[in-house]
């Protein structure tokens, strides 16, 4: 399963890029950078579209995967994980009809 740093480590390494270069270009620390990728740290959504833009990933792709990873992560521990999201997804989908 791709996971957002499997994701951006792909994408630099299929460039040749070191994570010096992109440091530069996203204005985000190398060891940042390098810790996103190994899934030691979490970016903000601020960062992670830096990266989308700089790599030119569709937004939508990368926002769904590190959002997947930070509620994977919270759960992953949770007996009631499956029936969490079950609820949130309702709780989404009455919020939107809600906001009509």
């Amino acid at each position: 399963m791709k996971t957002f740093g499997k994701i951006i480590r792909a994408e630099r390494e299929k460039r040749g890029l070191y994570l010096r270069q992109v440091a530069a270009r996203t204005d985000i620390d190398q060891t940042i950078i390098s810790k996103f990728e190994t899934g030691e740290r979490k970016p903000n959504r601020e960062q992670v579209l830096r990266i989308a833009k700089f790599y030119g990933i569709k937004q939508d792709e990368l926002l769904v995967a590190w959002w997947s990873d930070r509620v994977a992560y919270d759960l992953q521990n949770e007996r009631f994980a499956d029936t969490v999201l079950k609820v949130a997804e309702k709780k989404i989908k009455y919020n939107k009809q809600q906001k009509k």
